[in-house]
Order: C-alpha cells, then structure tokens, then sequence
C-alpha cells in the first residue's frame, strides 16, 4: 500500500484562510466570478449561520437541490462547520426522484431555488422530515410561504439575508467534529430499484483528495474544470482536491461539448475530469492549440475509456497526461493507471491509489492467483460508512475481510467493499476490469464482458457511442444486443444494420456476434452522465420468444463436438 500524506482533517479546514498568502489566492470561480479563499471563507461561515439561526438538530441531513451554483460549495462546507450533514441532489433529477432521497435522508433543510420548490409543491414531494426551506434566489419568498403552509403546515420558507456578513467561527458551534463523524450522503443511481445512500465520513472524502491530489502531482498553480455533477463523488472530488492543493476550481455547467472547448481556453484550465461517453464527444470535435496549451492531465473514471478514443485525446493533447482510474462510490477510487505504462497495458485499470489496498478474491474470500478471475475487494481509509438506513444492502457489500498483518504476526480484520466487478491481476499486479458481475452476458457457454464487444464496435470509423447488452434468449440463455449511435448517419438504417453486422462477423468470433441491433441517435445516460445500462437493458425484458432461432449461430466450430 502506498503511503497517503494527509495534512487536513476536516472538510472546512481545506478552505479556511490559515495564513494571508493562502488568503490571497483564487479559490473558486464561475462564469466571470472570482473568490479568492478568504471570501469563499467568509461566504461559507454566513452561511453556517444561517443554519445555525434555524435550530437544526445534532447532524441534521442538509439537501442541496441546486445547479453548479457557489452556494453548493458554500453549503457543503457551511455543514461542515455545523456538525450538519451535506446530501447533494443532482439538478437534473424529477421531483418523483428528488422526493425519495429527501424521504429517505430524512433532510430537515432543503436549499434550492424558487422555481424548483413550486415544481416540488406541484408534484406533492415535500416529506414531512423537511422542515425548511431556503430559497437561495430570494424571489417571491414571502408568497412561497404563503403557498407552501396550505399544503404543509410545518414548513418553512425562508430567504438567504446573511451571505456576506462576517461572523467569528467560535459562534458557530462549541462541538468538536470527528473526523469519522459523517459528512455527507451521496446517493447512488443503482442498477436496480430506488438511489441509495452512500455515508461518507471527514476522513473518506479528504483521503480521496489526498490521495488523487497525490498521484495528479496537483498544485496550487492548478486550474481545475469541475463539469461533473457534485452529487457525483468523482465530481466533488474535482473540488476537494483543488482546495486542498490551494488551487482554482472552476464550476461549470456545459450544454454542448464545445462549450467545453471554449472554457479549456478561457480559464486557462490545467486539470480536466470526465466519463467515457462526454470523452468520446469531445474526442470528435476541432480543437485550436489555443484551446489545449494549458491543460497538463486529463483523467477518466466513471466506465473504461475505449482504447480508440484515448488514442485520439493523446493526439489532440500532445502535452497532457492521461489517467485513467477506477472506483466505486462506496470506495471512492480502488485504482488508476500509471501513465508510464500506459502503452505497455493499455487495458489494465492500474494498482491501488495510495491509502487503498485492493485485492482480487474468490467467491470463498482465498486469494486469485495470478490470471484467475474473481472479485475485486477493496479496504483501507477510502472505505464508505455503509448505506444510509439500509443495514442489509450494508452488510451484503461491506464485509470484515482478515488479512495478514505486516509484522508477520494474528490477522488484522478490515471492512472492506466487495464491488462486484469481475477482474484479474497479472504477474506483475496489476489488474484488468472484466465486466459488472450483473452485466456479464452469458451466452451460448460463454460469459461475455460487454466492454470487450464495445471495444471492438469503437473501432468503426463511423461509430460514436456503443452498448452491447445481454437479453434472455431460449436458446442461447442470453442473445447479445447492440445498441449504436453513429457520427453521422447519412445512409438508410438497414443499410448501417448490414454494416455493423458485416464488421461484427470479420471482427468478433462467432458466440459474440450480435442477435439484434438497434439504431438511435444518442444513448440513454443516467444523471451522472454515464450510459444506463440498467434503462436500456429493460426495454430489452420478453424481446426473444421462445419460437425465436437465433439469427447467427453462436457455435464455435472448434467446441462444437
């Protein structure tokens, strides 16, 4: 395990303004806004008091149901200074989504605007847990009040007076805070059933700071694009590490790719963060040496980056270093790539980021051998609290794993995240991602990784984006399915039907040949921005009748006595 060097403790001391240097320097920035720390600092603590005015209860849930706004930062690390805990809502979430994660957190204080509490009013999907309201655009919010006490008589509603003021920290609170007390809940979006929460603590969200900031080389002079939603840990991440380097984040919100573009360039950005299907985008687009001179690394987590499109952003980026990372929101981060070993292994998701230990494991918790398949495991300071309210989905995931101590003597026992992601270690440590175990396509004998199918699609010169998907067959236990998305479609759908067929059969063996393809002109992304699977994959359920031969035999005809 590599040794993390962690030099914060709390989530509020990585902004506080502990010398005037520090002070100084530019901390946040959105659109032509700049705060330097000592203003975000102030910023923060007005709004501490805010909260403090509204007599919350000993770790009250704090919603923050807003856009890439200042105010979520200012939020998350007002919590911090009040022993609050911090439950960030994706904006582009319904009211129907955004009613469950208020009911299930139990969030006494909601923040967000008022157009988006007269949405939540429509739809019913205020939970009695909710107590107050800010309205943090201060409009109407005197007759917000008066339409919300009809429908709920306990809530209310009131406007932000005090950001800006400058308040003492010794009035804020005489608790002392842990740093494994919990400071935030994200909630995931799943493959199945309803978004959980995932508890994270002080100690989880800075050592996933310390430890990307660590192998990023970050620095103060570092300028940090935070595209990613922060209800999305690898988003929030974007901000803790530039704050706890002393650098700049930038927040934004991007429409189209090529606003992503035009930022690189305005804010002279340093450190860029994405997920494969916004990469694979951006990877498409003409970019000016303007517009990528500055940028230093760029990394990739939330799904594996497709070999083609990271050859094509080592060409647009000459002079940046790519990373690409693995993790789970349970563990925040397991692993990330060495760059100098990203032409030897191009495929492997790396070894463990310093502070973790990953392990790969049968399903009886024995240790694979080299090459052999199993589970990946992870423990150390990055492992999450459990989920929120939900003690058994707690302990099917986070189990005590025993290991040998490093003094040779008993076993230390660890909770540790069984993740359910199929891997392998070489000879030399380092892992490869197969496939979700729940994603795995099981076909005709074979267990599939959908990854590898995609890989191969990617390779077409017209294809954008690519799914491959596993859909119960009668004869072949799952058929594959592709779901496809071209650059640019100019020929008739059945004519580019033939051609991904005709490239399949050349390309793939005969049990990964696709049963069905469809055409469409995006694919379907959760709130976080990564493909969902889960989503497309349903529309999938009964699409095989018992009747239905398979299109393609799947039968290699090396195996087929």
């Amino acid at each position: 395990m590599e040794p993390l060097r962690l030099k914060h403790q709390l989530l509020h001391q990585l902004i506080e303004p502990a010398h005037p240097h520090r002070a100084s320097l530019n901390a946040l920035c959105f659109k032509d806004q700049v705060w330097n720390y000592q203003q975000l600092w102030d910023n923060c603590l007005a709004m501490a008091h805010d909260f403090k005015q509204l007599s919350l209860s000993k770790n009250a849930r704090v919603a923050v149901y807003l856009p890439k706004l200042p105010e979520v930062v200012y939020s998350l690390m007002a919590c911090s200074l009040t022993g609050c805990i911090f439950v960030p809502i994706n904006p582009l979430l319904k009211p129907a989504q955004v009613q469950h994660i208020l009911q299930d957190a139990e969030a006494e204080l909601l923040l967000t605007s008022s157009s988006r509490i007269r949405q939540l009013f429509s739809a019913q999907a205020i939970p009695d847990s909710l107590h107050h309201v800010i309205a943090m655009d201060n409009l109407n919010f005197a007759q917000l009040n008066t339409e919300g006490l009809k429908s709920y008589p306990a809530l209310q509603i009131h406007p932000t007076h005090s950001l800006c003021a400058n308040y003492p920290l010794h009035t804020l609170s005489s608790q002392s805070i842990s740093t494994q007390q919990l400071a935030a809940i994200l909630y995931t979006s799943g493959s199945t059933g309803k978004p959980k929460g995932v508890m994270l603590s002080h100690q989880n969200l800075i050592a996933g700071a310390a430890s990307v900031t660590q192998y990023l080389n970050n620095q103060s002079s570092d300028r940090l694009l935070a595209l990613l939603p922060l209800s999305f840990d690898y988003g929030l991440n974007q901000i803790l590490s530039a704050f706890y380097v002393d650098a700049t984040v930038v927040l934004m919100d991007y429409l189209l790719p090529q606003d992503v573009v035009k930022a690189l360039h305005n804010y002279q950005i340093t450190g860029l963060a994405a997920v494969p299907p916004l990469w694979q985008q951006l990877a498409k687009l003409n970019w000016q040496d303007k517009d990528r001179v500055n940028l230093r690394y760029f990394t990739n987590s939330g799904g594996a980056m497709p070999t083609t499109t990271l050859a094509q952003l080592r060409q647009i980026f000459p002079n940046a270093t790519p990373y690409l990372m693995y993790g789970l929101t349970e563990a925040f981060r397991s692993t990330y790539l060495d760059p100098t070993e990203i032409d030897k292994r191009p495929q492997s998701i790396g070894k463990a980021i310093p502070g973790a230990e990953v392990l790969v494991l049968r399903s009886d918790g024995t240790l694979c051998d080299a090459m052999e398949q199993g589970e990946l495991v992870h423990f150390g300071v990055h492992v999450a609290q459990g989920y929120w309210r939900d003690p058994e989905r707690t302990q099917q995931k986070f189990r005590p794993l025993s290991v040998p101590s490093h003094n040779q003597q008993s076993p230390e026992t660890h909770t540790a995240v069984w993740s359910g992601d199929r891997v392998y270690r070489d000879d030399e440590g380092f892992i490869y991602f197969i496939a979700r175990a729940d994603e795995m396509i099981k076909t005709s004998g074979y267990r599939v990784s959908p990854e590898e199918i995609e890989e191969v699609l990617l390779q077409h010169p017209q294809v954008l984006e690519v799914v491959a998907l596993g859909a119960p067959h009668p004869q072949l236990g799952d058929a594959i399915i592709l779901v496809v998305v071209f650059d640019e479609q100019q020929q008739d759908e059945i004519e580019l039907k033939k051609e991904i067929e005709a490239f399949c059969k050349k390309q793939l063996p005969n049990f990964m040949q696709p049963q069905h393809i469809v055409i469409q002109a995006e694919l379907t992304k959760n709130a976080n921005g990564k493909q969902d699977r889960a989503r497309l994959k349903s529309r999938f359920h009964g699409f095989f009748s018992p009747q239905d031969p398979p299109i393609i035999s799947t039968l290699d005809p090396q195996i087929s006595d």
